[in-house]
């Protein structure tokens, strides 16, 4: 990324290609006298000296020629996005047009802006801290209501009113603590301990709830997955293609049709689902299907929810084995939400499906042929992913970054907790809060952030944000 913030700085910050109209971005110290120049307003005015957050409607100009007609908007510093002298040209959509004003103003003044690089000098000049800048990129990217809706709480600040307060405290004690270093020949305490304590386990509380928050976040980010197991031939690539409307995955009464996992995403409720089409669970020797085994199993292992699909055809006179196999993949994997589903119910009487249902637990009942059920199968999937926290507005982590950083300052912050208790020297315990304070401050920003590291944050940023 490009180190010069001192430039002014020029990108088209709405998706390249044809639409109705197009917005160019300017932003720097001379953003303003850059474009006055070229831009001839309907009435006349002198852009630079027009009020912040004011619009004006007239020509881009070029040696005479009107390039096109557009409208100007102003923000000057510091009251703008980036926190520097913002200028927004909302042109007609042409590509040509695009280009004409972005290149001429690349020969008056301006580069090109890197990825990322006005939300970076939001974050520089103090608009937002690290943490929100990150989530600006997750609200870009949220193609579900839950997503956005957490990438917004992010954006508003949620992980940095969580954890302000409580850093703040630990500022304080870090501070009184270091005053005992100056007197430890005098055997004094300027910290309160009991006081002290308290604050080190509501902190040890607040980081494992962030951490714990995480791997909900990031399926609600992602998309949560939802692998679809069963024997050959009962239904799972039906099922699949019947959720996604569309032929998604080939279907056969050949039994081993599916040898390689399938994926596709749907948004039911607002939440994301990634559910994955695996090949069926037998026995067999053929070494192409055993791998396609092999790789169901590895999928329903990383899975959220496991959907496992029986042909109710098989069970319909006797759920002894029906049980036997429910059990086999409870034991398999004992920690995952599953979800059975009795398929191809169209071919069974009414009486034999109550009898089905009866005998099976929570048994969802379904003809993914006919869409049948499919509804009911729906909002089972939704019950179980528990969207609570969400309508709470309760901070949830989503980011790789803030999770490591959060991991860590639990690693600290539990050596403090340990210290106190065996009542060791204040200054070995001193570095384990500095450490505390230092991955804390990183989620944030609020402590030196390696350049290499900002590069990377936003160097994943689309040009033009």
């Amino acid at each position: 990324m490009n180190s010069n913030f001192d430039d002014t700085i020029i990108a088209l910050a709405t998706p390249a290609g044809v639409g109705a109209i197009s917005v160019i971005r300017l932003s720097g110290k001379e953003a303003i006298n850059i474009v006055a120049p070229f831009f001839k307003s309907i009435r006349n005015k002198d852009l630079t000296k027009q009020k912040t957050h004011t619009l004006h409607l007239g020509n881009i100009i070029d040696n005479e020629r009107i390039v096109d007609e557009v409208l100007v908007s102003i923000f000057k510093n510091p009251h703008s996005y980036t926190g520097e002298n913002v200028i927004e040209i909302s042109c007609h959509g042409s590509s040509f047009i695009q280009q004409e004003i972005i290149q001429l103003f690349l020969k008056n003044g301006c580069r090109m802006a890197d990825n990322g690089e006005f939300t970076m000098r939001a974050f520089l000049n103090g608009k937002m801290d690290l943490s929100q800048a990150e989530a600006v990129a997750d609200v870009i990217a949220s193609n579900s209501e839950a997503s956005h809706k957490m990438a917004i709480q992010q954006m508003r600040g949620g992980i940095t009113n969580e954890l302000k307060e409580l850093r703040v405290k630990l500022l304080d004690f870090a501070a009184l603590i270091e005053l005992e270093l100056d007197f430890s020949g005098e055997d004094v305490e300027f910290a309160d301990r009991t006081k002290f304590k308290e604050l080190v386990t509501k902190i040890t509380f607040v980081l494992k709830r962030l951490i714990d928050s995480f791997a909900f976040g990031n399926a609600m980010k992602n998309g949560i997955p939802v692998a679809i197991i069963g024997e050959p031939n009962v239904g799972k690539s039906t099922l699949l293609n019947t959720l996604l409307n569309e032929e998604k995955a080939i279907v056969s009464d050949i039994a081993g049709t599916t040898r390689d996992a399938i994926e596709d995403e749907m948004i039911i409720d607002g939440v994301a689902f990634r559910f994955i089409d695996t090949a069926g669970i037998r026995e067999t020797e053929d070494v192409v299907e055993s791998i396609g085994i092999k790789k169901a199993y590895e999928k329903a292992e990383n899975a959220q929810l496991i959907i496992f699909l029986i042909d109710s055809n098989k069970f319909s006179h006797s759920s002894e084995e029906f049980l036997q196999e429910i059990e086999t993949i409870k034991e398999r994997f004992p920690y995952k939400r599953l979800l059975v589903i009795a398929n191809k119910i169209d071919t069974l009487s009414c009486h034999d499906s109550s009898i089905l249902q009866s005998e099976i637990e929570n048994l969802i009942l379904l003809s993914a042929k006919q869409k049948t059920g499919i509804d009911e199968l729906k909002t089972e999937l939704t019950s179980l992913v528990n969207t609570g926290a969400l309508s709470n507005n309760e901070t949830i982590v989503t980011n790789s970054r803030h999770f490591e950083a959060l991991n860590n300052a639990l690693i600290a912050i539990t050596s403090v907790q340990e210290g106190i208790d065996l009542e060791i020297g204040t200054d070995l315990f001193s570095i384990d809060i500095r450490e505390c304070l230092r991955h804390l401050g990183n989620i944030t920003g609020e402590y030196d952030v390696d350049k290499d590291i900002l590069g990377h944050i936003f160097g994943n940023f689309c040009i033009g944000k």
